[in-house]
């Protein structure tokens, strides 16, 4: 008897040893039912906020992408030709990334009606499509364990969360580079030239959907460099080709979409503030804008108590010895969110004053940052030694996320998610009770330049000052002379309505109402005034 029990305990011994636990049919299921609990709670973060009128934060830019929807319902299907509302009665077709997100929204509202929010909807699935390709590319380069807790990172992310919500393209290229890289690394490790091409198609996918994309392709040439070096060089070629070709169709869309965008009115090619467009001296000067990124990335998108677990995250980043011997867990695999996070960081040094401008840009390092961050909640959760299957680990684990969301996660998103441009909503409703379709409008948003208006009146027209090309429509003209021949120059062109939020004001923090005063009061003299409220006021202007 005694024998028998040693031969137990030794089996018991080898098993924890030899095998990890992931194999056993009872931790199978567990791992099963946490990751569909984690999807389960990605799901109900991004449903919270679908509905939400284009208002918030990312007004302006989500309305645009929502303007190209509309456009290629009502003025033809062609992706290739992507279309705003706000520089005239058109076409105004733009140098813009290919347009997938805006394209399946467009075909939504085709067959179920309009719905203000249907890219809020694509943009969601595309976050939940994220999650899984992040949990099951973690679990095979780490472990499910790191998996569980970098996907539930990135579920309750407040960056991650704000942009999934978004009518953005930003959703889509994340999900198909994450769910590209994934692929990639099965092939990688198991050389199936099947998954190869999902991989590949993915990954140009991808990058076509937002150009930042690209950056992962800094995290895909080790790996091909690793295969290689390993005895697979025939494959190595084979993939090299595959992504190759999709390279091409990348650069091929690309120099489409510039020559569009420089070619055709209003000659606007979205993207500026490059490095060799303001030269490293003015990103020298500025300290690359980290100061500004800083302010938003604690005040905005991650929160200190995120930024606190990226740092413990970052600090304690495993190897290979980490975990149990596996050919998965082969150094360069263990190594790809680091690689995947310098790419980021080499992509925001090229595009410093862009991204910290515009912080949707951010999205391509939200998956390396939730993969931090999980491992700085399981090195957290395992100090002193505690086990987080015990009853201790649980209560530490359920504790950190629970400060989390109640410090960082629901008053960021709260926060990001204000009605911020409600008042034009309000502005555009209005011009659309009065005005009737094929009129032509102008309207000035609360923040100055932002189109929302427009297209809550669903008419086209433009906003003041008129945008297109290298002007800056965020800033107001000088009032007299130089405003009135803009509005005379636009009435000329078939404007048919001028309507102004009275919270208007521009980048620069002057407020339409009592900067434009000379302009107001040749508009009560040449125009009539149909509507004069406590939150705007609309011309019908004169022919």
């Amino acid at each position: 008897m005694p024998d028998t029990d040693q031969r137990s305990r030794a089996t018991d011994r080898r098993l924890s040893d030899d095998e990890s636990l992931e194999t056993l049919p009872w931790s199978a299921l567990a791992n099963k039912l946490t990751l569909a609990a984690i999807l389960l709670t990605a799901a109900l973060f991004r449903l919270a906020y679908v509905t939400q009128p284009l208002t918030d934060a990312f007004s302006w830019r989500e309305v645009s992408t929502a303007m190209m929807a509309d456009n290629f319902q009502h003025n033809g299907w062609n992706i290739f030709y992507p279309e705003v509302s706000w520089t005239g009665p058109g076409p105004s077709y733009q140098g813009r990334e290919f347009q997938l997100l805006s394209y399946l929204s467009a075909l939504l509202n085709a067959m179920f009606g309009w719905h203000d929010w249907t890219g809020r909807a694509v943009a969601a699935a595309f976050g939940i499509v994220t999650t899984l390709a992040l949990h099951r590319l973690t679990a095979r380069i780490w472990d499910e364990t790191h998996a569980h807790a970098a996907a539930l990172g990135y579920a309750i992310l407040p960056a991650a969360v704000m942009i999934d919500t978004s009518y953005l393209p930003d959703p889509a290229m994340l999900a198909l580079v994450t769910l590209g890289l994934w692929l990639f690394v099965i092939f990688a490790q198991t050389l199936n030239c099947e998954i190869l091409l999902y991989a590949a198609a993915s990954l140009t996918l991808g990058v076509l959907a937002k150009l930042p994309g690209l950056s992962i392709a800094l995290v895909v040439a080790p790996i091909l460099a690793n295969l290689s070096q390993s005895g697979h060089r025939s494959e190595a070629l084979r993939a090299a080709r595959w992504l190759g070709a999709g390279f091409l169709l990348v650069v091929a869309y690309y120099a489409w979409a510039v020559y569009l965008g420089r070619t055709t009115p209003p000659f606007h090619v979205a993207g500026h503030g490059y490095i060799w467009e303001v030269g490293p001296g003015t990103f020298l000067h500025d300290w690359f804008y980290l100061p500004r990124l800083w302010q938003k990335s604690v005040g905005w998108f991650y929160g200190a108590p995120f930024l606190i677990l990226i740092g413990v995250g970052l600090w304690s980043i495993p190897n290979a010895q980490t975990f149990q011997p596996s050919s998965r867990n082969a150094p360069i695999f263990v190594h790809l969110p680091l690689i995947w996070l310098g790419s980021g960081v080499l992509l925001f040094a090229i595009a410093a004053r862009e991204i910290s401008a515009n912080p949707w840009n951010l999205h391509y390092l939200n998956v390396p940052l939730a993969i931090f961050a999980g491992r700085g909640a399981i090195v957290a959760v395992r100090a002193g030694g505690t086990m987080i299957s015990s009853a201790f680990g649980l209560a530490r684990l359920a504790t950190l996320v629970a400060s989390v969301l109640i410090l960082a996660t629901l008053p960021l998103l709260t926060a990001m998610k204000f009605p911020y441009a409600a008042a034009g909503q309000t502005l555009g409703e209005a011009l659309a009770a009065q005005s009737v379709p094929g009129d032509l409008v102008i309207a000035v948003a609360p923040t100055v330049g932002d189109p929302i208006a427009i297209y809550y009146a669903h008419r086209r027209g433009w906003v003041f000052p008129p945008g297109g090309g290298t002007s800056d429509w965020s800033e107001l003209l000088p009032d007299g002379a130089e405003a009135i021949a803009a509005v005379t120059d636009l009435r000329d062109n078939g404007a048919d309505w001028f309507a102004v939020s009275k919270q208007a004001r521009d980048s620069l923090g002057q407020h339409f109402m009592a900067h434009h005063m000379q302009l107001l009061k040749w508009l009560d003299e040449t125009a009539t005034k149909t509507a004069d409220t406590k939150a705007y006021v609309i011309y019908r202007l004169g022919k």
